[in-house]
């Protein structure tokens, strides 16, 4: 027996050469993350290293993974960890690293080992493993979690590095996740590029040999240019419904970088975490440096099933008040811009009551004495109340909200200023910029130094005394427009300016947490000059953001068209303004496909746009928990169609929503056979009907019933054109 033992043990080794993943003995190590349909299985090699060695649908026998193995013929991992779990550099390693350091005497050298394993049930349905790896020459410890939400099919991954050694060390990259896709050469990469009003416009390409890199050094606005989050396809470009696709995101609101390696076998190496330009962090002896948290989703059915897993985990565990209600309101940006007083915002307050929404958002401009708040070029850092505009304060207009059955909201930007300011005059040194260099400005300003904690503190207080004022403020709108340029702390000490763009970031999340435990449910917008900073790191501070100052409704369908992929319709907040030229009609049912609101002169409204309105926010309200909390079907692409189409479905499936939009204005385009609808029950009757129907218009459709076995295998439709450019259909089940 011992000799057929090391017979197979020597077969396994020559083996080696030949296999993508070792041939295992019978005394093989397995650690593996489990989702309902998912999981992500590791194996330890005859080194002691831990290597990826499946990832995909989850097998009936667990004991099966050890045969997978043998089954790769892909070519010769010369290092033995191509698909190591998290690949160190300076070893013996060929590959892109996930992690390089170096040690307290200077070398570069580093080889994980792994130590241990467990898994343990941090609330129902949530699985968290901690698996430990080491060093064998120096005392270094990396330890790798992985949350596992069994029913959304999400899987979050994060690393803490700890430093047992003598000194410091230098920390040079430390991605969060280091995953290893196999698929033969054939992985398709959709990523999004843009700019200021025009965010997520959607690319997708071949990965080939080498790598792709995605990447941010803004500092702050980190995804203007393009966002952190990613779609994989495996074998072929993924559709809504079909495909293996995994989408995946970074928790981080700063500087990000996504790596696409195709390795020399043919598979795809996913390397992400903060960016590490200009970035070197050091590890003091006993400290511990955690990585932001990189969440992901694995479907084998299309972009749509996983968008939708991302939903319900973005909703039950990550957006703040995920499954809690969204006030409409009323802005004042569009109607006023920074030209008002308090008599104005007052009528502007009753309008909101007249309109029919819940809130009344006071923005840009209220605030500055020394240098009045009248343009984009002065004011910032300067929070008290401009006294020639508003001589009574804020606390009048709040006043106003509540005798007017709406409640009040306000603009702020506290992590810049304007040079034009008393703070910036005040308290140069907590401005980020080079000593030596002329300063650079965006949008006239320059950003305030968060990793400063006197920053901190003012910026927390800046909310807080807002609130200390006036107790019944409900609403905080936080804007960051600002990129930062000349990157330079006063704060820090020398050997410490690397640490800015990391330091910033976790002063800003600091503040944040400050404010969340003092007022844990106060809705707040994320905007930053648009979509230019959300990501599931500051979502867990904020209930909804803003995708784009760019408000025209065509181009809107589209970006939120994208965005929905990746976040809850709960969480896009959508307006209805003055921008494009398409009726008030079609910008209000695009709007209602988020969380809606109104930039509008309401005064300004022909009567007949104006009871269509109110109508609208009934219908939505109605509605409001499908769009909400319902799943989210894409029937029609804008991007591959004359239109777009797409559906909410409640959870008991009960109630639908159909949202259809005209997105070309050619000749006899439009909708000319039916479409098919999606997640209802096919045992039900529905009731089909036409809502946001314009005044002195008659519905397309007037409660027509039909099962949802009709309405699924041969669809409805919506009859759009160009002469009724949007149709909205809800659907109520009548019988089961």
């Amino acid at each position: 027996m011992s000799s057929t033992l090391s017979n197979l043990k020597k077969c396994c080794i020559m083996a080696m050469v030949t296999f993508l993943i070792p041939c295992l003995s019978y005394s093989q190590k397995l650690v593996s993350v489990n989702t309902e349909t998912n999981a992500l299985v590791f194996t330890v090699n005859e080194n002691n290293e831990l290597n990826t060695l499946y990832f995909g649908d989850k097998l009936k026998n667990s004991s099966e993974y050890e045969l997978i193995a043998k089954h790769y013929k892909q070519g010769t991992d010369y290092s033995e960890i191509y698909n190591s779990i998290y690949t160190p550099a300076g070893s013996k390693n060929l590959l892109e690293p996930a992690i390089n350091i170096t040690h307290t005497d200077g070398n570069t050298s580093l080889s994980l080992e792994y130590i241990n394993a467990e898994t343990n049930e941090v609330e129902p349905n949530v699985h968290l493993t901690k698996i430990v790896l080491q060093d064998k020459v120096y005392d270094l410890e990396v330890d790798l979690f992985f949350k596992a939400y069994y029913k959304e099919d999400v899987i979050e991954t994060w690393t803490e590095i700890h430093n047992n050694e003598k000194g410091g060390i230098r920390l040079h990259k430390f991605a969060s996740v280091n995953l290893y896709l196999y698929g033969d050469n054939d992985f398709w990469l959709t990523h999004y590029s843009g700019d200021w009003a025009q965010e997520m416009r959607p690319e997708e390409t071949r990965l080939s040999h080498g790598i792709k890199v995605l990447d941010s050094k803004l500092g702050t606005r980190a995804n203007l240019f393009q966002p952190s989050v990613f779609m994989v396809s495996i074998g072929k470009p993924a559709t809504d419904n079909e495909g293996t696709v995994l989408m995946g995101g970074l928790e981080w609101s700063g500087n990000f970088r996504n790596e696409f390696e195709v390795d020399p076998l043919n598979n795809l190496r996913i390397l992400s975490g903060i960016n590490n330009y200009a970035s070197d962090f050091e590890l003091k002896k006993g400290e511990a440096f955690t990585t932001p948290k990189f969440w992901f989703s694995l479907s084998r059915t299309g972009k749509g099933d996983a968008s939708r897993n991302i939903h319900n985990w973005a909703r039950n565990y990550k957006v703040l008040d995920g499954k809690g209600t969204r006030l409409t309101l009323l802005n004042n940006w569009e109607a006023t811009y920074f030209d008002f007083n308090e008599k104005k915002l007052k009528k502007l307050i009753e309008d909101a009551d007249k309109l029919g929404v819940d809130l009344f958002l006071l923005d840009d401009g209220w605030f500055g004495n020394n240098y009045p708040r009248n343009a984009d070029n002065a004011g910032l850092g300067d929070w008290e109340v401009n006294q020639k505009k508003l001589p009574n304060g804020i606390g009048t207009l709040v006043k106003t909200a509540e005798k007017n059955n709406v409640k009040f909201g306000i603009w702020i930007e506290p992590e810049m200023v304007n040079p034009d300011s008393d703070l910036y005059h005040e308290h140069p040194e907590w401005v980020i910029k080079q000593p030596m260099r002329e300063e650079h400005y965006f949008r006239n300003q320059l950003v305030l130094d968060l990793s400063n904690p006197d920053v901190q503190d003012f910026i927390f207080n800046v909310v807080d005394g807002l609130f200390t004022e006036n107790p019944n403020l409900a609403y905080i709108k936080w804007d960051c427009n600002s990129v930062i340029y000349n990157a330079h702390s006063d704060y820090l000490k020398d050997d410490e300016q690397s640490e800015l763009y990391i330091k910033y970031v976790q002063g800003l999340y600091n503040v944040l947490e400050r404010i969340r435990e003092k007022y844990p449910k106060v809705p707040m917008m994320l905007c930053s000059g648009g979509g230019g900073r959300v990501d599931y790191g500051a979502m867990e501070y904020f209930t909804e953001f803003w995708p784009s100052d760019n408000t025209d409704p065509l181009e809107r369908v589209f970006m939120q068209w994208e965005y929905s992929y990746f976040y809850p319709s709960s969480a896009i907040a959508a307006h209805v303004t003055d921008w494009g030229n398409q009726s008030i009609k079609f910008k209000t049912d695009v709007a209602m496909m988020g969380k809606m609101g109104f930039d509008i002169v309401v005064d300004e409204l022909p009567k007949d746009e104006l009871e269509f309105c109110q109508r609208a926010i009934k219908n939505y309200n109605e509605l409001e928990n499908v769009i909400w909390q319902g799943d989210l079907y894409k029937l029609k692409n804008p991007w591959k169609n004359e239109l777009a189409s797409l559906m909410y479905v409640g959870q008991d499936k009960k109630k639908a929503i159909v949202f259809n939009y005209l997105v070309n204005y050619r000749y006899e385009k439009g909708s000319h056979s039916p479409i098919k609808l999606k997640g209802l029950n096919p045992a039900s009757i529905y009731e089909v009907e036409e809502i946001n129907v314009f005044p002195g218009h008659e519905p397309i459709i007037n409660k027509e019933h039909y099962s949802g076995d009709f309405l699924m295998k041969i669809g409805v439709n919506p009859k759009v054109s160009s002469g009724h450019p949007s149709v909205v259909l809800r659907l109520k089940e009548v019988s089961n």
